[in-house]
């Protein structure tokens, strides 16, 4: 099976994915399925956001509600978890620390991790070793997480100047990473919330939406998704790229809307 990527870009407003601020993923939309109006959770904060999107539920549900984290009271697998027990080789490469309690421990084949997230330039070794691990490990799927543009945001305020050309800046570092893909290779990027002035995490349009994108065979191309997309919707929506069914306790959909006929 083709190797399927996962691509977050923390912080990343709908408003900044443009042709001339973000070439690389609007090269990605036009190759692909995509809305701009896909929806965050609440609180719409790193942590509470990435639980909900490899576990399929809310905050209310796997009570992660800061970035501090804590055991769910119901545990549940997530998506690395699944993948893990059907034998795929999965990779996490970030820069920062809390997403490691995203997943089980055992579950990942392949993990890197630098504390560099509040660093201008500290998605480049994340996309540096994204670009090798790609090309030389054998690997299923791949987590790639990107986290200047949401330092960015809380530093010099969501779609200010500094915002955008750090927007700028890492989609740079996306196509680097695209460039290492294979023709065949299944792509899903979104980010995990947007912001307003220098914070995020209400329930405001600029926190909670945010662009959504997939690409790769068997994706509709130059498509603009019409129904509505959760963060809740994509760990189903890898599972199906990957080929494992969904666990029955998430709560979300695949979007099938993004597939072909």
């Amino acid at each position: 099976m083709p190797i399927v990527t996962f691509i977050m870009i923390d912080g990343l407003r709908p408003e900044a994915v443009t042709p001339e601020h973000c070439p690389a993923l609007s090269g990605v939309m036009t190759r692909g399925a995509s809305t701009l109006r896909a929806s965050s959770v609440l609180p719409s904060i790193t942590l509470p956001c990435h639980m909900s999107i490899f576990h399929s539920v809310p905050p209310v549900r796997h009570g992660v509600t800061t970035n501090t984290w804590s055991p769910m009271a119901r545990p549940l697998p997530g998506l690395v978890d699944v993948a893990k027990a059907s034998g795929k080789r999965c990779a996490f490469i970030y820069n920062w620390e809390p997403l490691r309690n995203v997943s089980q421990p055992g579950s990942l084949w392949f993990a890197h991790f630098r504390d560099t997230a509040e660093d201008q330039d500290g998605d480049v070794g994340v996309a540096a070793e994204a670009a090798r691990a790609i090309s030389s490990d054998r690997l299923d799927f791949v987590f790639i997480y990107f986290g200047t543009v949401d330092t960015a945001g809380h530093a010099y305020g969501w779609m200010s100047h500094d915002y955008l050309a750090q927007a700028a800046f890492v989609d740079r570092l996306l196509k680097t990473v695209l460039d290492a893909l294979p023709t065949d290779s299944l792509t899903l990027i979104h980010s995990d919330h947007g912001g307003h002035d220098r914070n995020h995490g209400t329930d405001l349009a600029e926190d909670m939406t945010i662009p959504w994108v997939i690409a790769g065979p068997g994706i509709r191309q130059g498509y603009t998704l019409t129904g509505p997309v959760s963060l809740l919707d994509t760990a189903p929506t890898l599972a199906r790229l990957l080929g494992l069914s969904p666990h029955h306790a998430w709560e979300g959909r695949c979007v099938e809307e993004a597939f072909e006929a």
